[in-house]
């Protein structure tokens, strides 16, 4: 099989009940039976990974009806929540729903939302946190008991992270003394200096104590370069530049680097390189035997119109949506890139011909078809496609720690390089280096940097964040014509509101 670690455990340990903190052992499995041996142990740590799915379904059900969302799958993933409410992704109402929301960024429909929610992942929070009490009680050799320790901390982190874009700092268990007591029932949200502090220190832990880059025990297990990753992208978006600026300075001592060719990134025969530091294990090879439920990537289906016509190297002729994709460019955003940009054809197609000879095109498209993930197997064949999707790669972190230096010195030579770098390896040399009025101020740097972050990660699920940040991301939808009202975080769903009293909506709802 074409991957090494294949994450297939579930938390079959763990059940949630009517508390949103209450992680409750089901079975007969206890510490006297399990875990027990170093094998068990290793699967118990396994756990961590069952938020960062990429998988078809919706959601994962538990035994008892608990539904909650992957962080990386295809509806209410990374990619739909945080790159379709922005200025590269064209509105989509066609099927109404979730991607009628998120494309138009219009947040209220969130409100009514069931326990598909992602603020159910609080409790994925508190089985972290047990699992880690565990490890630490065990009888583990120390070299062992502290990597598994870092794994599972990098997975509380992450979690918090994206649940922090989301809704801004939620309740949550930290401390294992508090499991089974009445502090589940008290839901106030916690200061947001705590909350960043406490994933700052779990992804520093991990940060010091995973294994780097060709040190990793399995293809697919977090490492050190995510810990630092999401170390770096926590405190940019913190504004603590020095700390961002530090993280990534280790990061380039790794030993990573910058592919020549854009497009490999994103294959399944070149997904294994030196520049993605962590990504989603797509594997599709189980996935018509097993109901749907190993990962495989989808985007092909979600993207490309139905009359599409195997353009850009595809054989898929066509996906789900028609006579557009679900998830469609803009044309804002395809005519911002220089046309000598490798970028642009490897990710978009401004036009195509139909089986029935039709020319499609602006006239008649609202954006360019996206192909980032190229769908190179015949459908009638094998539907599924096997492109793992990068989380966080090399390139986001030269962009990263570029801003990180600019802010607290301006554009200095080395910031430009880390920029040009990415420019010159994935653009290409035609398109040059950074323009003399890109680098004339710390505000035009930025600039500069944004724009070449919306050209290398796009679809990659930070386009919010990043304009966010920036406090661009109101007058970035209106270049699209999205207007909202919707603020920039997302409402907690009435239904957790109604069984926790103390929990307060997130601001602006």
């Amino acid at each position: 099989m074409k991957k090494i670690l294949l994450i297939s455990f579930s938390m079959l340990l763990f059940c949630g009940c009517n508390k949103n903190f209450d992680p409750v052992i089901k079975g007969q499995l206890t510490p006297d039976v399990f875990p027990k041996s170093n094998s068990d142990w290793n699967l118990y740590t396994l756990a961590t990974y069952e938020p960062f799915g990429g998988r078809y379904q919706y959601y994962n059900a538990a035994a008892n009806g608990q539904k909650t969302n992957f962080f990386f799958s295809y509806e209410y993933g990374h990619v739909v929540e945080f790159d379709g409410p922005t200025d590269l992704i064209a509105s989509f109402t066609d099927w109404g729903g979730l991607f009628a929301g998120f494309t138009t960024a219009d947040f209220s429909f969130l409100k009514t939302q069931d326990q598909q929610s992602h603020f159910e992942k609080v409790r994925y929070i508190t089985r972290m946190t047990k699992i880690i009490d565990d490890l630490q009680k065990s009888n583990l050799p120390t070299a062992v008991k502290t990597e598994y320790i870092a794994e599972v901390r990098t997975g509380r982190a992450i979690t918090m992270y994206y649940l922090l874009h989301m809704y801004g700092p939620l309740p949550v268990i930290l401390d294992p003394s508090k499991i089974g007591t009445n502090a589940e029932d008290n839901l106030t949200r916690p200061s947001r200096a705590d909350y960043v502090a406490a994933i700052a220190a779990d992804l520093s832990f991990a940060g010091d104590n995973l294994p780097g880059k060709g040190q990793e025990a399995a293809y697919g297990r977090f490492n050190k370069g995510l810990a630092l990753g999401f170390l770096m992208r926590l405190n940019l978006n913190e504004k603590n530049w020095q700390a961002a600026e530090q993280a990534g300075r280790k990061i380039l001592t790794l030993g990573y680097s910058l592919v020549k060719d854009y497009s490999s990134l994103f294959k399944e025969a070149t997904e294994k390189n030196d520049e993605t530091i962590w990504a989603i294990v797509c594997q599709p090879a189980l996935a018509a035997d097993n109901n749907l439920a190993p990962q495989f990537n989808a985007w092909p289906w979600y993207c490309l119109p139905s009359d599409f016509n195997g353009t850009n190297g595809s054989t898929i002729k066509g996906g789900w949506a028609g006579p557009r994709g679900a998830m469609t460019g803009t044309w804002q955003f395809y005519d911002s890139f220089n046309p000598l940009d490798k970028r642009r054809d490897a990710m978009l197609v401004a036009t195509y011909t139909n089986p029935l000879g039709m020319v499609r095109n602006r006239t008649n498209m609202p954006g360019p078809v996206i192909v980032k993930y190229p769908a190179q197997d015949d459908a009638s064949a094998n539907p599924w496609q096997g492109n793992d999707m990068p989380i966080i790669r090399y390139a986001d972190v030269l962009l990263m720690l570029a801003e990180a230096i600019n802010q607290q010195s301006g554009p200095t030579t080395e910031a430009q390089g880390f920029v040009n770098q990415v420019r010159l390896a994935h653009g290409g040399a035609a398109i040059g280096n950074l323009a003399p009025a890109d680098v004339i101020s710390a505000d035009a740097f930025n600039a500069a940097i944004l724009k070449e972050r919306s050209w290398d990660l796009f679809f990659e699920g930070v386009r919010k964040i990043d304009l966010i940040r920036m406090g661009k991301w109101k007058t970035a939808l209106a270049t699209v014509g999205k207007a909202t009202s919707s603020p920039e975080l997302l409402p907690i769903p009435q239904y957790a509101l109604n069984l926790n009293k103390g929990l307060t909506q997130t601001p602006g709802w």
